[in-house]
């Protein structure tokens, strides 16, 4: 019987290439599901035997905390050399998008606390 191995709703595509190696690589046989056609099913990844889950599971959990470590020393290396983006970054990039939002944001505020302020 088939074992669920990873949910693949916002997996990004380099990570769910790099498993796929990894399984490939180690001759592990699995299957994907897709969302279908309205793309309100979960798309997953199978293994098709599942005796070979906990091995398997082992292998990502252990990928999983490598990808995770690289993950951290880049944005560590990016937070040091000051080139992560911050909110002025976003901005400069996209004023008016953040313009709206702002307007959006404060309008819902002050429809929020209005009714308990005199101020209508």
């Amino acid at each position: 019987m088939a074992k669920q191995l990873l949910k693949l709703r916002n997996v990004p595509q380099d990570e769910l290439a790099e498993i796929y190696e990894l399984l490939e690589s180690n001759e592990i046989e699995f299957y994907e599901t897709s969302a279908g056609n309205w793309g309100i099913s979960m798309p997953a990844l199978w293994l098709a035997d599942d005796e070979d889950y906990p091995q398997v599971r082992a292998m990502l959990d252990d990928y999983s905390e490598q990808r995770y470590q690289r993950a951290r020393e880049e944005y560590e290396y990016l937070k040091q050399s000051g080139k992560t983006r911050n909110f002025f970054d976003i901005a400069r990039e996209n004023p008016f998008k953040v313009g709206l939002y702002l307007v959006i944001v404060f309008v819902l505020v002050y429809f929020s606390i209005a009714p308990f302020t005199s101020i209508m």
